[in-house]
């Protein structure tokens, strides 16, 4: 079975963690929300997300990284400081760059693209997208290393979403549906994502 893994640290955008969830999971994925701590808190399974929705995730990132388990895809929302949160947790940082070196599908939205992903270095060749705005900030996140960690990389504005090799980015909570029907698209396949999009009575 597929499966896929979403991140869900303490001020995540509600629409742009749940909409892949729900999406995925029509499509027969195996989604396991993960949640992440802030900085110097305690792992906790009850996640709030960034307009006071409290989430249960599946699993904490401690008991995740305790299975060693296996993944064909992850998902990073946005939100502040949910995407703040997430950069800022090297075991986060360290799971993305080995599932796209590993050829792992890896999908980011909104604030997520320049706040989490430019620190992994992904973005590096790549075409990609975010929340507007956040593009200019790309530096600051990144850090000392911004030329090599962006090399190469071309950033798309007016696109609701952008995919490029194994690599999907989103713009915001408003692209959240078309962005996760891509990810069914590329996990599931065409016919699945018409199945989908039609279950859904989607436009």
């Amino acid at each position: 079975m597929i499966s896929c893994i979403v991140f869900l640290a303490p001020g995540f955008e509600e629409i742009e963690a749940l909409t892949p969830v729900d999406y995925l999971r029509r499509a027969g994925v195996k989604v396991r929300t993960v949640a992440v701590p802030a900085q110097g808190k305690e792992n906790d399974i009850l996640v709030e997300g960034s307009h006071g929705i409290v989430v249960q995730a599946d699993i904490t990132l401690e008991s995740y990284l305790a299975e060693s388990s296996s993944f064909d895809a992850v998902v990073v929302p946005g939100g502040m400081p949910g995407a703040a949160n997430l950069g800022a947790c090297e075991n986060v940082i360290e799971l993305i760059k080995a599932a796209y070196k590993g050829g792992k599908l890896v999908a980011a939205i909104c604030a997520a693209p320049v706040v989490v992903l430019s620190k992994t270095g992904v973005l590096a060749g790549h075409r990609w997208t975010c929340y507007p705005g956040m593009e200019k900030q790309v530096e600051d996140y990144c850090g000392g290393n911004f030329a090599a960690l962006l090399n190469g990389s071309q950033w798309n504005g007016d696109t609701p979403f952008v995919t490029d090799r194994n690599l999907v980015t989103g713009r915001g909570p408003g692209c959240a549906e078309q962005f996760s029907m891509e990810l069914v698209r590329i996990l599931c396949g065409e016919s699945v994502a018409n199945k989908v999009h039609d279950g859904a009575v989607q436009r």
